[in-house]
């Protein structure tokens, strides 16, 4: 099989390097020239494009039996407020719909941030998605819209990913809040902190790909309820000695349990 993913970070390289280890040829994409030797020690091949470049992405996909999105807005680009609405747009609904538009098998990862809050008792795929008009929910919505008007398209939805070696672990995460950030954060206090390991991330790709899945499937590892944002970053402060952080509720992700029964029924199963 002949795989294209879109976006070579921490999932997209775990994704990649289970393909390619069993026998797939997969070119992987990133935008900044200097990766392309890294990309090309785990994928068949690498082109430097955006997304949203429909010509590049055309010919990078010719001949693919599927496309995978695992793009993600550039932090450096995600502070100022206009920067950031350009970013979110040109990098998220950009590159869906310019996929959407090249190929009819395109598979894009999603975010909690679609859900915003919740509702009820339980989100599950037929939950509706938040009218929050801020540029990360907006744009994730609207890049599922253009991968599921396809008949070919499916959507997996992810919380926080966490466990690659490269990442910044929580307690760094908290420090740089209150270095960097003077102790406040945009998130909400009553979330919940959903996590998920990059290889289980990778692996609820490789499964929708590989199983032929179309339409929305939550990702969430939910064999329990985690603690809420205020609870797992206030024991983070009390262990590093910090005080508790400020939660300007900016950005909306659920405060209700979340389900990947479908998934799971699906025959998918979370490894760490």
């Amino acid at each position: 099989m002949r795989y294209v993913v879109v976006g070579c970070g921490n999932v997209g390289m775990e994704l990649a390097r289970r393909w390619t280890e069993r026998g797939h040829t997969v070119i992987g994409t990133t935008t900044s020239p200097g990766r392309v030797d890294e990309v090309r020690e785990v994928c068949s091949d690498a082109a430097v494009l955006r997304g949203s470049d429909e010509a590049a992405l055309a010919e990078a996909v010719r001949g693919a039996d599927a496309v995978v999105l695992t793009v993600s807005p550039r932090l450096s680009h995600s502070f100022d407020a206009e920067q950031r609405v350009a970013e979110y747009a040109d990098t998220l609904a950009g590159s869906a719909q310019t996929a959407a538009a090249v190929h009819p098998r395109v598979v894009f990862t999603s975010s909690t941030s679609v859900y915003g809050a919740g509702t009820g008792t339980v989100i599950d795929e037929a939950s509706p998605t938040t009218d929050d008009a801020d540029a990360s929910p907006r744009n994730f919505i609207a890049a599922e819209q253009a991968v599921l008007a396809t008949p070919g398209g499916a959507v997996v939805r992810i919380p926080d990913v966490y466990g690659h070696p490269r990442d910044i672990d929580y307690p760094a995460r908290v420090r740089f809040a209150h270095e960097r950030l003077g102790g406040s954060v945009p998130f909400a206090a009553g979330a919940l902190l959903y996590r998920i390991d990059y290889r289980d991330a990778a692996a609820a790709l490789d499964f929708v790909v590989t199983e032929g899945l179309t339409g929305v499937y939550n990702a969430f590892p939910d064999a329990e309820v985690p603690p809420t944002n205020a609870e797992a970053f206030g024991e983070i402060c009390k262990a590093e000695g910090l005080p508790e952080l400020t939660y300007r509720g900016e950005i909306e992700t659920p405060a209700v349990p979340v389900s990947s029964a479908k998934l799971r029924a699906a025959g998918f199963a979370f490894a760490h």
